[in-house]
């Protein structure tokens, strides 16, 4: 069985400055294609409003979504979890109680306790703000997956600290974080991919870019981060390729032989 190469989707494969896919990383995809399972592990619900258009891109064989609360081979769902009513109600509380931004996009509604601060970081980050806003609360009512926190990482030291069963990986940028709970992880999910297509993590490859690809590129034979990763997890990584914006997954692919180089923009090193 082929190996399987594993992929982040924002900035690692996702460029923000550009908000499409790099044309060498385009070629590097269509390369891997001929000997290898592509599978996308990212944060992002890939089936949600958000990420319309963003998987025919890419076209994978397997998703690992929302930091593996949700794994599909195709169409075909092959796991799903979803936070206990306890949960969401003790979390929901807490932002409340201490004016955080916490919540979650399904479809393409918003739902977030304080949402005047997921528009300010809109605002600040992109100059505007489209989101739909639910109720929050409506939440209790919903299987939600995992959520998510925009602000501050105080906030998400804040939250950590009080929610023993959840951990926090701050996205790139340090304005918000993936809010998961223990038991499920990018890794776990892949595990997942690997058994359904009898091959195994010790071959697979993995490309990322935050902490929520910490465990993953831990995980897999060879984790590769990217230029613009989080020092953090250029540590754990066992090669470190060149930014999104300068070929990173292409010449990673070219210097650790999974392609050939066609446009002479591999890695000396």
């Amino acid at each position: 069985m082929k190996p399987i190469v594993s992929f982040d989707m924002d900035m690692t494969l996702l460029d923000h400055e550009t908000f499409d896919i790099p044309e060498s990383a385009r070629l590097a995809l269509k390369e891997l294609r001929k000997n290898y399972i592509i599978v996308l592990a990212t944060g992002r619900d890939m089936d949600s409003h958000y990420s319309a258009g963003l998987k025919e891109k890419v076209n994978p064989d397997a998703i690992v979504h929302t930091n593996g609360t949700k794994v599909t081979v195709g169409d075909q769902v092959i796991y799903k979890s979803h936070m206990s009513q306890d949960l969401k109600r003790r979390l929901l509380e807490f932002a409340r109680d201490h004016d955080l931004a916490v919540g979650v996009t399904m479809g393409d509604e918003d739902y977030y306790i304080h949402p005047e601060r997921v528009t300010e970081f809109d605002i600040k980050r992109w100059g505007e703000c489209g989101r739909q806003y639910i109720d929050a609360w409506k939440l209790m009512d919903m299987d939600v997956p995992s959520m998510c926190y925009i602000g501050l990482p105080e906030g998400a030291a804040l939250i950590e600290e009080a929610f023993e069963d959840l951990r926090l990986p701050l996205f790139a940028g340090l304005e918000g974080a993936d809010i998961i709970e223990k038991k499920n992880s990018k890794a776990r999910g892949l595990a997942m991919v690997c058994e359904y297509f009898g091959t195994t993590m010790e071959e697979a490859y993995a490309f990322g870019d935050s902490m929520n690809d910490y465990e993953i590129l831990q995980a897999v034979g060879t984790g590769i981060a990217m230029g613009n990763a989080d020092p953090r997890l250029k540590k754990v990584a066992d090669y470190v390729t060149s930014d999104i914006g300068e070929d990173g997954i292409y010449r990673a692919c070219v210097h650790l032989g999974l392609i050939p180089d066609q446009n002479n923009k591999g890695d000396e090193s």
